[in-house]
């Protein structure tokens, strides 16, 4: 490992080859029947990100496309350096390896609040996630694939550019100072063009040259909105998610498990199942059943018709009881206590508030699904997935077969949300695929098995205390209690015990740029046993509803203009929060008098390395609430392609304002009630607002874009409907409390 500091090139480039069991530019042959990137069919693979062949290149990312454009911005980084046209680029995920550890993972879990993190935090952090090599963090996750891949990427296409020179020049006798390189070609000073693909299998044998990286003011391709390579094969039809893999031979199954989530299978009846048209097979899993049958329809039906006797929840079995073991945590002592300026304790209280948030689905489009093949000495999993060791080291466990006789391949994801960091569907797969030896079989599940049998977003309750005193907060003192997702979640993915402090369980409300003199964050872990899993944003998801609505209701306790109220404890703290406020105050008129019957609201939340500031608009129409408009500010530092930056957060938006109207996962008799979209809907078209978002590059890091959008959406709604409607609501969802134009 490294010296605690910045990573050199060499060291990633070297110590990735020692993780990948290769040469630095092998040159690899085909192994599986599905082409490997790291072992191309044709051409040379000169390093662990990139293949050359007579079409073109191939950018191997080795993360996961689910919608977020990560694998374009990726592929733009390798391409920036390697002086490749755009059209030029086709891209692919690879397969499950080491060499694609996300290292940037570590940094966000150390213990500081991010905006306030020294150089030396980041430093140390960026050395720990050299860990990931070992760990296996090949993840798609935490927003964080563009700031693990900004150095990675770029050096891999600057030191294959200078490679692909190297040979270029031995070949026509000159150095590679003299020479070029344009449109996937070294270019000679008479012009003598000589392509990348006849050079890659001689660049490809010879050490890994290191320079510097190209500075931004010379950048192509970053920076810029580029054309996504994914997109025409996505909206023709064409491109293989999960669930559109077919073998040959292939057979199709689906599952039912205890909708008690954990719970046994007493007893089954499979003669129902047996007599629905198409239905071959039903197997016993032991803890519930899988139905094969020549068409998913079938299958799914079957497995609707199986009479099935099943044993009892091992938590609270209704939305009450839930409740009160989660409030019971406050009893205990406190899981952390991430933050603690000034005397807390010994401040009084002008307001007290206690908010209560329930559990949520992820409600992905395309529902849990894989396909295996096992051969009896060789396991293939085909399945959307954000891990892929993960998913290999689960399907090897459970077939107790080597890891290296597992191979992964990850297809596009219709929805990712952290719901596919998870293996589940992968060890369903695996277990029905050992019943039918030399026969592909691809499990998927019911719309309705997948919404019952989620890792849900915790549900957490808050008690709030603050002051105020000459229009400023004095105090804010906050607990919050709930499950905690590292102890559960990040233990089932990593295998190994995971202890002390639980930083998403406080994420959200100990980490943000309010200069507060007295400031406490408690955490209180609750031993529930629902499964809990990553949501979009995780803890800054509930988090940042309380914080944000705890401080609007300090603001109007102080007689305080909502947003000039912020700014005022955030501009000491952090120009850079300051200036995302600054903007949306001037995007939405903040200032300028409202007509009757509008309401807005403000919220402003640092996540994932991203401060975000998002205003919302509501109108009254005739007794009606629409939710009209919206605007999003938000600081990422660099960059990379701002169209991607643009679609991220106004998804984001979209997807908080859906979880705050209609997001809830509630329980009676031990089983979910929620079963299809029509009793866990989302903003549809008609109802969602129009959305305005300004970029600012004034970070001095790189920040995350997928999650940081999501949490202040739902405080900036809740705080407008109190503008309009003078109600305040400190439980979700809103549906329910106020009346919406949907």
């Amino acid at each position: 490992m490294a010296s605690l500091g910045t990573i050199t090139r060499r060291a990633f480039l070297v110590g990735s080859v020692a993780v990948a069991g290769g040469v630095a530019f092998g040159v690899y042959k085909l192994r599986q029947p599905v082409p490997n990137p790291l072992r191309p069919e044709h051409g040379a693979a000169l390093n662990a990100f990139l293949i050359i062949d007579q079409d073109g290149v191939t950018v191997v990312t080795g993360r996961a496309e689910m919608g977020q454009g990560a694998q374009t911005t990726l592929a733009a980084m390798v391409a920036e350096e390697l002086d490749v046209d755009w059209d030029q680029v086709r891209l692919t995920h690879g397969p499950a390896s080491a060499a694609y550890y996300n290292a940037a993972l570590f940094e966000g879990a150390l213990g500081g609040a991010d905006y306030d993190m020294a150089d030396w935090q980041r430093g140390f952090g960026a050395a720990l996630g050299q860990v990931g090599k070992v760990l296996g963090t090949q993840i798609t996750g935490g927003s964080t694939s563009i700031k693990d891949g900004f150095d990675k990427l770029r050096a891999a296409g600057a030191s294959a550019r200078e490679a692909l020179k190297q040979v270029a020049a031995e070949r026509l006798g000159t150095t590679p100072g003299a020479l070029r390189t344009e449109g996937c070609a070294v270019i000679a000073a008479d012009g003598t063009r000589l392509p990348y693909a006849d050079l890659a299998e001689a660049a490809a044998r010879i050490e890994a040259p290191q320079v510097d990286l190209r500075p931004a003011s010379d950048w192509r391709l970053l920076g810029r909105e580029l054309p996504r390579p994914d997109m025409p094969a996505k909206v023709t039809g064409r491109a293989t998610y999960g669930i559109d893999v077919r073998l040959p031979g292939q057979k199709f199954a689906s599952v039912r498990m205890n909708p008690r989530l954990g719970g046994a299978m007493l007893r089954h009846d499979p003669a129902p199942a047996l007599a629905v048209p198409g239905v071959e097979r039903v197997l016993d899993l032991g803890d519930g059943i899988a139905v094969i049958a020549r068409n998913t329809w079938a299958a799914i039906r079957g497995a609707e018709a199986a009479v099935i006797d099943w044993g009892p929840a091992p938590y609270p079995a209704d939305d009450a009881a839930i409740a009160a073991r989660i409030a019971s945590a406050f009893d205990g002592s406190p899981n952390s206590t991430l933050r603690d300026d000034g005397d807390a304790e010994g401040t009084a209280a002008t307001l007290e508030a206690d908010y209560h948030l329930p559990y949520l689905a992820h409600a992905t489009m395309e529902p849990m699904n894989a396909t295996a093949l096992f051969t009896g000495d060789a396991l293939d999993i085909w399945a959307p997935n954000q891990t892929p060791l993960v998913q290999r080291k689960t399907a090897a466990e459970i077939a107790g077969l080597d890891p290296d006789a597992v191979t992964i391949h990850t297809t596009i994801l219709g929805g990712g949300f952290g719901r596919r960091l998870e293996s589940d569907f992968t060890a369903l797969a695996t277990r029905v695929a050992l019943q039918m030896p030399g026969t592909p079989v691809q499990v998927t599940w019911s719309r309705e098995e997948d919404m019952t049998h989620d890792f849900y977003r915790p549900g957490v309750i808050a008690r709030m205390r603050g002051a105020t005193e000459g229009g400023r907060v004095t105090l804010l003192d906050a607990q919050i209690a709930g499950q905690g997702l590292m102890a559960e979640a990040g233990a089932r993915m990593l295998g190994l015990p995971v202890a002390g402090p639980d930083r998403t369980l406080a994420e959200g409300l100990f980490d943000q740029p309010y200069a507060i003199p007295h400031y406490r964050a408690r955490a209180y872990a609750a031993d529930v046993g629902i499964p809990v899993g990553f949501w979009r944003s995780v803890g800054s998801s509930h988090n940042g509803f309380i914080h944000e609505s705890f401080v609007d209701e300090l603001a109007h306790e102080a007689g305080a203009d909502p947003l000039a109220f912020r700014l005022a404890m955030v501009r000491d703290e952090s120009a850079v929060a300051a200036g995302v406020l600054e903007a949306v105050r001037e995007m939405s008129g903040w200032d300028r008098p409202k007509p009757a019957g509008i309401g807005r609201g403000v919220a402003l939340c640092w996540s994932f390395g991203t401060p975000v500031a998002e205003v919302v608009e509501v109108v009254d129409e005739g007794g009606r609430i629409r939710i009209a408009r919206g605007w999003i500010a938000c600081d990422v530092g660099t960059a990379m392609d701002p169209g991607i930056l643009r679609a991220q957060m106004e998804g984001g938006m979209i997807f908080g304002l859906s979880a705050a109207v209609h997001g809830r996962i509630s329980f009676a008799d031990g089983m979910v009630e929620q079963r299809n979209f029509p009793d866990y809907d989302a903003l549809r078209m008609s109802g969602a607002p129009r959305i305005e978002t300004r970029i600012l590059q004034t970070n001095p890091h790189l920040g995350g874009a997928g999650e940081p959008g999501t949490p202040p959406a739902a405080p900036a709604l809740a705080n407008a409907l109190f503008d309009l409607t003078g109600i305040r609501a400190r439980t979700l969802p809103l549906e329910g409390q106020f009346d919406f134009v949907l």
